[in-house]
């Protein structure tokens, strides 16, 4: 079984009404549980759960401290290239748009390199959109070498690959994933993608265990929380990342929870994500997988990311920048999406420290590097 068939068992079972049918008594049994299954974390997201979330919380900062000490891994995203063959209905990417398209040459990779680890950050997240002509796995592998002379930790966020492209990718100096199923509803990830290669369900779905199997050292997944309702595609961004730890050990799996953010083009959220619900999704997250790893990027404002470090995050990012070339030519690009935290590296290191956690600048180190 692979997958979608763990995720089709579920959504044909009928999960907006055992959500909305869990009752005080569920969530008490699944509190009182030191190993959860998947109806239990699916009660912990229910409405049922929402009084008992200062309990949840608490559990939440015990198990994460149990197993990452006081710790937060710092990264960067890099945008490489904007141009996109996709329609997707909620990016700012959209091949539609009209917006400056750009894509980095070598030569400019090394500048925003240079710019990034000057602020003393060593892991980096690098991001395309899906124009594999254009933004290819060759060009992909060429920035990496670059990249490679300053940071000992690739992640990259691009389109789908097949898994012999995920380990060209490997072996040019990528060794994390990240990848957002953005919707888990199939019916509305149609909608949501009327043209382009990132409309097919199946292989993006996959894309993830491929990447384990390609060997790649830490997978990150997640859905964009305000596209569908967000109970359900919290659930199964926890069952699809629940799968991959028990299917792939050997490689690190982590979750993040993106809400959607202001953006070229005017697609208005299906569903309304309010802070505590956030806040719900990542304690039940934790409850529910211990040793996982959940990521919060600049999405989110600085205050509410000040508040959610007891609660379960073990990475985020810092210093972000959504635009291609957006450190070294401010005027000339066009951001993905809006940055809510806009605090420079320092600046996050300075509230880690004063919150009483370590900031970590590097966890990982390659062979070779």
């Amino acid at each position: 079984m692979d997958f979608y068939d763990h995720y089709a068992a579920y959504r044909d079972s009928g999960i907006p009404r055992q959500i909305e049918s869990a009752t005080d008594g569920d969530v008490q049994r699944a509190l009182g549980k030191q190993t959860l299954a998947p109806e239990d974390f699916l009660c912990l997201l229910s409405p049922a759960a929402e009084p008992h979330l200062e309990q949840m919380a608490q559990k939440a900062h015990a198990l994460t401290v149990a197993q990452f000490g006081r710790t937060m891994v710092l990264y960067t995203p890099l945008y490489l290239s904007n141009f996109c063959t996709n329609s997707c209905l909620y990016c700012g990417f959209n091949q539609n748009h009209c917006i400056v398209r750009r894509q980095l040459t070598l030569t400019e990779v090394e500048a925003e390199a240079r710019a990034i680890a000057d602020t003393g950050l060593k892991h980096i997240l690098i991001l395309t959109g899906d124009a594999p002509a254009i933004a290819s796995v060759d060009y992909i592998a060429g920035c990496c070498e670059v990249l490679g002379r300053y940071f000992p930790a690739i992640g990259m966020e691009i389109y789908a690959l097949s898994q012999a492209d995920y380990r060209r990718l490997i072996e040019s100096g990528v060794d994390s994933l990240t990848l957002y199923q953005e919707t888990y509803n199939e019916a509305l990830y149609s909608r949501l993608h009327p043209k382009g290669p990132k409309r097919d369900y199946r292989f993006r779905l996959d894309a993830p265990e491929r990447a384990c199997r390609a060997g790649m050292r830490a997978v990150n997944v997640g859905a964009l929380l305000g596209l569908d309702d967000w109970r359900q595609d919290a659930f199964f961004t926890g069952l699809h990342a629940h799968y991959l730890q028990n299917r792939c050990p050997e490689t690190e799996i982590s979750v993040s929870l993106p809400r959607m953010r202001p953006h070229v083009g005017d697609y208005q959220p299906g569903c309304i994500v309010e802070d505590r619900h956030i806040v719900q999704a990542m304690t039940a997250l934790r409850l529910f997988m211990p040793r996982a790893g959940i990521t919060f990027s600049t999405r989110e404002s600085a205050r509410f990311r000040d508040r959610l470090l007891p609660l379960g995050v073990t990475r985020m990012s810092a210093g972000s920048c959504t635009a291609v070339g957006g450190r070294t030519d401010k005027a000339n690009s066009t951001g993905q999406f809006e940055i809510s935290d806009e605090r420079t590296a320092p600046e996050m290191v300075d509230m880690l420290r004063r919150a009483g956690w370590q900031p970590v600048f590097k966890d990982w180190q390659g062979l070779g590097v």
